[in-house]
């Protein structure tokens, strides 16, 4: 005979910690990484919580419209659906979008890296363009098209591919220069190099760091900073 022990509130409890612990790490993770660009540490809490609540946002670019081919079947109710399909066009369309915590922010960061880069030579920057470049091609090669979702990328490849050159090429600035390949690699590789498939993948809505601030442009860009 088995015998079921009650947990009471345990599972409840553990739930309610995850929900309130896991954010406070992310977010401390992530204010680490941007202390290593050299930010203050007020100005790096509030570019997270920037983040996080940008990450809700979308702004919208372009509709582009689209025809999608449904498949119906008006002689099913007489058993011949199969027999006689009905095929018609219905018009639709496909909104790109760029979010503001997934894309902007982190854009905007590159953007001032990159100005501090510069500040140290023209050797410098162009080591930067090199590892953004290589990690722009890593990135246009494994992403992939899923119908109705987006372009997939597994984040962490991107980030140790930007990681790695930002430390065998710029070695004592090897954090601004691997924060800004990981971002963006996944931002050029991934998403725009992709967005026409992306376009034909069905989803109502093309967002460029549509996942928010957990976006593979964020995480890529995040991770690679704190392993440099």
């Amino acid at each position: 005979m088995v015998r079921i022990v009650p947990f009471g509130c345990l599972p409840l409890i553990l739930l309610v910690g995850l929900a309130i612990f896991v954010p406070i790490f992310l977010a401390d993770a992530m204010a680490a990484a941007f202390a290593k660009l050299g930010l203050s540490q007020g100005l790096s809490l509030a570019i997270v919580i920037a983040m996080f609540v940008g990450g809700l946002f979308n702004v919208p670019l372009k509709r582009v419209p689209r025809v999608m081919s449904v498949d119906t079947a008006p002689l099913g109710l007489y058993g011949a659906g199969r027999i006689f399909p009905h095929w018609f066009r219905q018009p639709t369309s496909t909104v790109i979008a760029v979010n503001v915590g997934g894309c902007l922010i982190p854009c905007a960061i590159v953007a001032y890296e990159v100005t501090r880069i510069a500040g140290h030579g023209s050797t410098a920057l162009a080591l930067t363009a090199a590892a953004a470049a290589i990690n722009v091609a890593i990135c246009f090669r494994l992403a992939r098209p899923v119908p109705s979702v987006g372009i997939v990328l597994p984040a962490l490849a991107p980030a140790l591919a930007a990681a790695a050159c930002g430390y065998l090429f710029v070695r004592d600035f090897a954090a601004p220069v691997a924060f800004t390949a990981g971002v963006l690699g996944p931002l050029i590789g991934a998403d725009l190099l992709n967005l026409r498939r992306a376009l034909h993948g069905g989803a109502g809505i093309a967002s460029i760091g549509g996942a928010g601030t957990f976006d593979a442009i964020v995480l890529s860009g995040l991770v690679a900073t704190l392993l440099a």
